[in-house]
């Protein structure tokens, strides 16, 4: 497992500016890290579809943001991923908890959410990569968030919960 930490120091390291977020289960656990680095950067909205637009004002006042969020939440905001990334072409980056994703590859998890995740995704056509902080290693985690920060076009982390 990948230390929060070590997770909010590699965003900041690669220049995103702001982190909009909905933290769940999983992903709140860097709540904490996260305020550190980030302070006043750090917006907690209320929706999935807030913090694409949220992002897109930021980005253009010329910010780096990153917006983290679940799956299920993603699958929701659709029409301002949409808007923002096909028809404004902002370069929105994501990082998305896909949530029982390890359980549901195991078969000991019948929540189908991490069935539909990649597939959504690619509907999108969203670049993507995918990371396991249960079984890579934080260089990797590190390598993962450069390549997403770096890529020209909206992409995409899924984060494997």
């Amino acid at each position: 497992m990948i230390a929060s930490d070590a997770i909010a120091e590699a965003f900041q390291a690669t220049g995103f500016t702001h982190i909009v977020w909905i933290p769940d289960s999983h992903l709140g656990t860097w709540d904490a890290a996260l305020t550190a680095r980030y302070a006043n950067r750090l917006l907690r909205v209320s929706r999935e579809g807030e913090a694409i637009a949220l992002a897109a004002g930021l980005m253009i006042g010329q910010a780096q943001p990153l917006v983290v969020i679940q799956c299920t939440g993603f699958f929701e905001a659709g029409d301002a991923l949409r808007n923002v990334i096909y028809d404004l072409k902002l370069p929105l980056k994501f990082l998305i908890g896909v949530r029982n994703g390890r359980n549901y590859a195991a078969g000991t998890s019948k929540d189908s959410s991490a069935r539909f995740t990649k597939p959504i995704v690619e509907a999108w056509q969203l670049p993507y990569a995918e990371f396991d902080p249960f079984e890579q290693t934080e260089a990797a985690m590190r390598d993962a968030v450069q390549t997403l920060a770096a890529t020209p076009t909206a992409s995409a982390l899924l984060w494997v919960e």
